[in-house]
């Protein structure tokens, strides 16, 4: 009995230490978290953007094809999108680490996002300052106003209130918007699901009331209303993505294609219903109180069936090019719409009488696309191997869940 005894408590001693050692490993290296159809989704989002940035310079003719110039036109969603994904990513990660070491670590997770988005931001910012400044005027900020906004990382405040900018300048308002989002996620996620939930669910309300209270003041002759731009209006994005977050639980879809071809269609279909039939317009509104209730639900739906009909794809259907080309995607965000405006403003009549000599001058918009893309993607890879990567390597070092940068 003795012997039987002592071999049951040393039994029970051994998996005592290893599942305190077990857990001691979860702690200190926990599970990487890395969906990499994820970074094709970002890849989507951006070409998105790209393609209604091209309708600003070299806009198609809404008479001549009006499917695709609305098609073309609803690519501003992809904005959403890249909210809706970070908020998702980020609630997951900081869920894990809650998990894995029963808090988190808010200095730590300010000092992550300033090394993703600081040093790649300051460049492009006061890049473009300097561009303008030394040989093409226009090409970013000329006031003293507009630096220390855009700084304060509060340039979507400049621009509601005052219109916009400089157009190479411009794109850079949703970073102010992404990082008043990260002051507050760290401690939303220490609360309980049941009141994170709620926590979203009060500023998805507080969304909509500011979008009918801009609807209310709708009038046919509004041009920029500053609806766009508004945190608030876009802190819906945000809830949407964190929701996802809770209420999928970590759970990865197995669909087959054809069901995310299916799904991804549908969440277009309702971005082209909530532009054609409520005028939901981004920056141009033209939605009454009833259409603008009707109209932002569906770009929120639309975004979050994106997520969802990418989300656990098979790793066959993700070629590395694409993965490749979603992880430079920020980099490619924040100067793209600088060489659209080399390309279509700066050099239109040199590209016109080139592709004139060349017999194709019906073509030149869609080459100066294509160019505007190829010298996007060279100095945005360029700049993500150089400059972006050791600040993503400093990163790890105060990273608990690992994940993809």
């Amino acid at each position: 009995m003795r012997i039987g005894y002592s071999g049951s408590t040393a039994s029970w001693t051994s998996g005592f230490k290893q599942r305190s050692a077990r857990l001691e490993r979860a702690e200190t290296n926990p599970a990487r978290y890395y969906q990499p159809e994820l970074d094709v989704l970002r890849l989507i989002a951006f070409l998105f953007v790209f393609i209604t940035h091209r309708n600003d310079l070299a806009p198609i003719n809404s008479v001549v094809h009006p499917f695709y110039h609305a098609f073309t036109m609803t690519g501003v969603y992809g904005v959403p999108v890249f909210f809706l994904l970070s908020a998702f990513l980020i609630s997951e990660l900081l869920q894990r680490e809650r998990s894995a070491t029963g808090r988190i670590d808010a200095k730590a997770f300010y000092i992550r996002r300033m090394l993703r988005i600081w040093p790649l931001y300051f460049l492009v910012f006061f890049g473009l300052a300097l561009i303008g400044w030394l040989f093409l005027p226009g090409a970013g900020v000329d006031t003293t106003g507009k630096v220390i906004a855009f700084m304060a990382f509060a340039g979507n405040w400049y621009i509601t209130f005052n219109g916009w900018i400089e157009y190479p300048v411009n794109p850079m308002w949703s970073l102010s918007v992404e990082e008043q989002f990260y002051i507050a996620i760290p401690f939303l996620a220490m609360l309980g699901r049941r009141a994170l939930v709620i926590v979203n669910v009060a500023v998805l309300v507080v969304a909509y009331a500011v979008i009918v209270w801009y609807a209310s003041s709708f009038t046919p002759t509004s041009e920029f209303s500053g609806l766009w731009t508004n945190s608030f209006v876009q802190f819906q994005f945000f809830a949407g993505g964190m929701l996802l977050s809770l209420g999928l639980r970590g759970w990865r879809p197995d669909w087959s294609m054809p069901v995310r071809v299916a799904l991804f269609a549908a969440a277009i279909g309702m971005w082209l219903v909530a532009f054609l039939v409520f005028g939901i317009k981004a920056d141009w509104p033209r939605s009454t109180i009833a259409q603008s209730l009707a109209g932002w639900p569906l770009i929120l739906g639309g975004a979050s069936l994106m997520l969802v009909s990418m989300l656990g794809m098979p790793a066959r259907y993700l070629p590395r090019p694409l993965m490749y080309l979603g992880r430079i995607s920020y980099g490619m965000y924040l100067i793209h719409i600088f060489f659209f405006w080399i390309v279509y403003d700066k050099a239109r009549p040199w590209l016109s009488h080139v592709t004139e000599l060349a017999g194709v001058p019906g073509w030149r918009d869609n080459i100066g696309m294509a160019l505007a893309f190829a010298a996007t993607v060279t100095v945005a890879g360029l700049l993500y191997r150089y400059y972006e990567t050791p600040f993503l390597k400093l990163k790890r070092r105060f990273t608990t869940i690992p994940s993809r940068d």
